[in-house]
This record gives C-alpha cells, sequence and structure tokens, in this order.
C-alpha cells in the first residue's frame, strides 16, 4: 500500500479562531455591546462544537497542550450555555455564586495550561496570561464585586484578540511560505 504525502490542516486554527470569537461576542456582552443570544449560538456551535472538535484532531496530532485546550475549552463553552438556558427555562437556575464556583474551576484548569503555556512561544503565553487574569477577575466579579465583570470584559477583549493572532501567524505564515506573524520565543526554555 502506497502512502500518500498529504499535507493536512492544523486544527489550531479552529479552535483558536472558536476560542478567540465567543470570547469577544462574551466580552461584548460584559461591556454592555450586544445581547445574550449571540453568545449562546457561538458558545454552542464555534466556541463549543467547533473547539472540541479541533481538540479531537489536536490529540490525534499527539498535541497533548492543544488537546487539553481546546477539548477543555470547548466544553467550557457548551457547559456555559447549558447553564444559560437551563436559567432561562427555570430548569437547575443557577445563581451568581454557582457561575462562580465554575468559573473558579475553569480559573484552576486555565492555571495548568497558563504555566504550560511559558513553553511554547511568547504569543501563546501571553493569551493565557490574560486568559488567566480574566478568570481571576471574573470569580471576584462573581463573589460580590460585579464591577469587575465589566473590567474582565475589556482585559479579555485583549486574550480574545491574542488568541485571533496565533490564528492569523498560523495561517497567514502557512499560505505565504514564510514567517509573516512572528510568535515569539518560549518564556521558558525546556531542557
Amino acid at each position: 500500500m502506497k502512502m500518500s504525502n498529504v499535507k493536512l490542516g492544523n486544527p489550531a486554527v479552529v479552535g483558536l479562531g472558536g476560542f478567540g470569537l465567543t470570547t469577544l461576542l462574551l466580552q461584548f456582552h460584559n461591556i454592555g455591546l450586544c445581547g445574550l443570544g449571540p453568545v449562546v449560538a457561538m458558545g454552542f456551535v464555534f466556541g463549543g462544537l467547533a473547539q472540541l472538535m479541533a481538540g479531537m484532531l489536536e490529540h490525534k496530532n499527539g498535541n497533548n497542550f492543544g488537546f487539553a485546550a481546546f477539548s477543555g475549552y470547548g466544553s467550557f463553552w457548551i457547559g456555559l450555555g447549558v447553564i444559560w438556558l437551563m436559567n432561562f427555562y427555570g430548569v437547575y437556575k443557577s445563581s451568581t455564586t454557582d457561575v462562580g464556583y465554575y468559573l473558579v474551576a475553569w480559573t484552576l484548569f486555565t492555571a495548568i495550561l497558563w504555566i504550560a503555556s511559558f513553553f511554547i512561544h511568547a504569543a501563546m503565553a501571553t493569551t493565557f496570561t490574560t486568559l488567566l487574569i480574566g478568570f481571576i477577575l471574573l470569580d471576584l466579579g462573581h463573589f460580590g464585586f460585579p464591577i469587575l465583570d465589566e473590567v474582565a470584559g475589556y482585559e479579555l477583549i485583549i486574550c480574545a484578540l491574542c488568541a485571533w493572532y496565533m490564528m492569523a501567524a498560523i495561517i497567514i505564515n502557512d499560505v505565504a511560505g514564510r514567517t509573516i506573524l512572528k510568535v515569539g520565543q518560549p518564556w521558558i526554555k525546556a531542557n
């Protein structure tokens, strides 16, 4: 049987695209620019399902970081969408504090990936640093400091744009056949 040398696409472009777009939409909601409808829709479709699929493809590529990040945050978006729908329909209502505990759990998950991101490249470490700060602000916002939800909104817009920068770097550098957008060196060099 002859093996073919078919170039496969990088699933990270879909994962980063879904993460960035859905994060951006939620922050538009958090700072009062749009309602929750578009966020819920994209939370299930692009942030949730597409990102989850990207994670499964990262698994096939042997990329544990991408597998954990995209599968994890795809699940985050689907879970958040379910919470919103259950609240809307009055099934298993979640209080602000309940959602706060959901966010604290995801903050801890993010902290693990944040440390791992130091060994990848500067763009990844910057994205995860802004994500971790955003989660901490949202945690505080859900436990008695609601103004921090809006602060998190502005801070997480930066995070979303960082994710899109990485997506753009992968796509543009690939089609250009050379490095146009740099992602920087790892913050910590592995062995």
